[in-house]
């Protein structure tokens, strides 16, 4: 069956349309096609050589006596006129390691050649020479320059930093409160665990590169490395495949792989493969920046004054899209909530570590985390219900941001609080230390790329093309799994007042669509979908005039302003917004938890399709709550400890229950039908709600995740 089956066929498709996703079927029977499936004529086959340092001077690299056909990439292969760089947001991470490496895992070459087996015997027979020196692993090994400066020009290892602040000097605020309540809470590493590994083909077709890739961002691809041989981007196609998961482990990272098949296809003008296994893939791929928050809180007569917050974000060896992540974190450092004084700074500080990139959520798991587990602690040291203290601070429509912006939506938390958990009554009930405990939490997420990213940086268009009663969508928006293959598909329908199944979008080719930015930042349906909207209007009143095409681009709404040099003005027009709640027993003797019950609501202004938002309400909970409980990515010499989904733990149905979930309604008035981003928000506030659940049956503090077993039996060391 077709990929365009719908349970209603050749009828007009309406948005409130339960409907089955229209790639469910080809998985499900096995028919959908990854790179891993594509086999080409004269195939041939790459294996990255990697850095078994992390950090140190390459003195020779010895490569074995190569047999016919069979070559060894390095940096010695890019052409002089291009450059050994890789553009994501910054130039600085190289394609090969040439001189030094920064990381354990850094690729220093290829072997590539028609036979793996064969492959993997060079691969063995490699030998590089080192000069080891000390690395800095750590975010406090980077803030103290452990081994001396990354950066000696900076004699630091800050790669980035910002600020943003509104109200009085905090000196002033801390001067006159009552007291001043301070602690550090720190987040880990977390592994994406896409279900397909990295993966990508590098061939030529009429004197272009052309890559088959497993990636988000297919343009973000072809810019990345195009530098490599000084080529302009029209000369390089990325076509994206059914692509097996990614939550932002493929937005950058597959530039790092298509980058060093560029040089070598450049050479060797033959089709190569390149597939990490699921070792590779854990070991040597990027990950969720761990972070470190100090978080200062000025109380005055019981109220918060002012908080104060220093964050440090593990960058890794090369910038990658930290900076970004970065804003975000510290933009969503206060959470939901409306303090008159704030000064939050953010420092990206660069270590030798396999460097940080997007994951779900992209820098604002870690600061709301934080927060909401400060404020928990707060409340419990005044000695008043953390729920019913936080509430006092709740952000409302007006109020003025940490960027000096102001929310300018109605906020509808008060009436999503009551989300059937029962939350105030077995709070009272519960007595700290008895075993059971129940955790809630509140959070929110700005949509859309921050600031002018969207009308300044990425400039987005989506085109349609019309032949006969058939409509294409041609953007550069890719499905990840997430679903948005059905839900633009069904806003351009909706709008036409078609089938969905007269409407085609097919993973883009970059010589075929329009570049619709990447997808990323929950965007996609936001601003995407927005577009496939107006361009659909358009048609609709055009119907009747035959075949022809519409193309339209983003505009931004007028009247809110923002200054990129110095962030401020409003970072965001729209939040996400959501609460969830967590109930949980204890074994005291064993230590395990059993999680008893899950409760979510979630304001994403308006579901395109119910189903796919529920999937993923489902899925990014359960993805926190492994960030919160077990989820262990441990590091020893700059190397990850785990390496296989056999000792990187992740949740699975077993672990928790059938959750129940609410969605309430806001509508968005520059998202299609009112839809605003939710892929990302839902994952930012289950693990804060579970810590706070534990916390409260074992009447203990965590200031750290996650909270295995081990974790907890250490904490009640120290309960009295």
């Amino acid at each position: 069956m077709s990929e365009g089956y719908s349970s209603k066929p050749m009828q007009a498709t309406k948005i409130g349309d339960r409907i089955v996703r229209v790639d469910a079927v080809q998985k499900a029977r096995g028919e959908a096609v990854y790179v891993c499936d594509m086999t080409l004529p004269d195939m041939q086959y790459a294996y990255m050589v990697r850095s078994t340092i992390a950090r140190g001077r390459i003195k020779a690299i010895h490569v074995p006596e190569l047999p016919e056909g069979y070559y060894f990439i390095s940096a010695k292969d890019i052409p002089a006129q291009g450059k050994n760089e890789l553009w994501m947001i910054a130039k600085d991470w190289r394609c090969f390691a040439e001189d030094y490496v920064l990381y354990v895992g850094e690729t220093i070459g290829l072997v590539v050649g028609p036979d793996r087996s064969v492959l993997k015997r060079l691969k063995a027979q490699i030998k590089i020479d080192y000069e080891e020196q000390t690395p800095a692993v750590t975010i406090d090994d980077g803030i103290h320059c452990v081994g001396g400066p990354m950066f000696p020009e900076k004699n630091s290892n800050v790669m980035c930093e910002l600020f943003c602040e509104k109200g009085r000097p905090m000196d002033e605020v801390f001067a006159e409160a009552d007291e001043v309540f301070e602690e550090t809470i720190e987040t880990p590493y977390q592994e994406h665990v896409h279900l397909e590994t990295n993966s990508a083909i590098a061939d030529m077709e009429d004197g272009k590169f052309v890559f088959y890739a497993s990636a988000q961002c297919p343009f973000y691809i072809r810019k990345s490395i195009a530098g490599l041989l000084d080529i302009p981007y029209d000369d390089i196609i990325v076509r994206q495949c059914t692509t097996g998961g990614a939550f932002g482990g493929k937005e950058h990272f597959p530039d790092v792989l298509c980058g060093a098949l560029l040089v070598a296809e450049n050479k060797i003008r033959k089709p190569i493969k390149m597939v990490f296994d699921r070792e590779e893939d854990t070991q040597f791929s990027v990950k969720r920046h761990p972070s470190k928050c100090i978080y200062k809180t000025a109380v005055k007569d019981g109220k918060i004054t002012g908080v104060y917050g220093h964050i440090y974000y593990n960058c890794g060896a090369y910038l990658s899209s930290s900076y970004v992540v970065l804003q975000r974190g510290v933009f969503h450092g206060n959470g939901v909530y409306t303090f008159d004084n704030t000064y939050l700074k953010g420092e990206g500080i660069g270590t030798n570590m396999f460097p940080s990139c997007a994951f779900r959520g992209f820098g604002a798991p870690q600061t709301l985390f934080a927060i909401e587990t400060h404020l928990d602690h707060l409340a419990h040291h005044l000695g008043v219900d953390p729920l019913e203290f936080k509430m006092q601070y709740l952000a409302k429509k007006g109020d003025e941001t940490t960027t000096n912006g102001h929310i300018i939506e109605e906020v509808k938390l008060p009436e999503m609080l009551d989300v059937e958990s029962d939350y105030w009554r077995k709070a009272k009930e519960y007595k700290p230390g008895c075993g059971r405990g129940i955790g809630i939490a509140l959070y929110n997420h700005g949509g859309a790329f921050t600031g002018n990213g969207e009308q300044a940086i990425i400039k987005a268009h989506a085109r349609l093309v019309k032949t006969g009663d058939r409509v294409s969508i041609q953007v550069g928006s890719t499905e990840m799994g997430q679903g948005f293959k059905t839900s633009l598909r069904k806003i351009c329908a909706a709008t036409l007042g078609v089938s969905i199944d007269q409407i085609e979008y097919l993973d883009p080719d970059t010589s075929k669509v329009v570049d619709s930015g990447p997808t990323a930042a929950s965007r996609s349906t936001m601003v995407v979908g927005r577009l496939v909207e107006r361009a659909a209007q358009e048609m609709k009143e055009r119907w009747s005039e035959g075949d022809f095409t519409t193309e339209v681009e983003y505009e931004h709404p007028d009247g809110y302003p923002w200054d990129q040099a110095t962030f401020r003005g409003d970072a965001y027009l729209g939040y996400g917004w959501g609460v969830a709640c967590v109930e949980v027993e204890v074994d005291k003797l064993t230590n395990e938890v059993k999680t008893l019950g899950v409760w979510s609501s979630h304001e994403i202004g308006k579901a395109i399709d119910e189903l796919i938002v529920h999937g993923q309400i489902n899925g990014g909970i359960l993805q926190a709550l492994g960030y919160g409980s077990m989820e262990k990515l441990e590091v020893k010499g700059g190397r990850f400890k785990q390496k296989s989904m056999s000792d990187y733990v992740i949740p699975t149905s077993m672990d928790f229950p059938k959750q129940f979930y609410h969605i309430q309604e806001n509508p968005y008035p520059w998202g299609p039908y009112g839809a605003k981003g939710m892929g990302e928000l839902v994952f930012n506030g289950a693990s804060a709600a579970y810590v706070d659940a534990v916390e409260r049956a074992l009447n203990t503090r965590f200031t750290s995740i996650p909270i295995p077993p081990e974790a907890i039996e250490e904490a009640m060391k120290h309960v009295h």
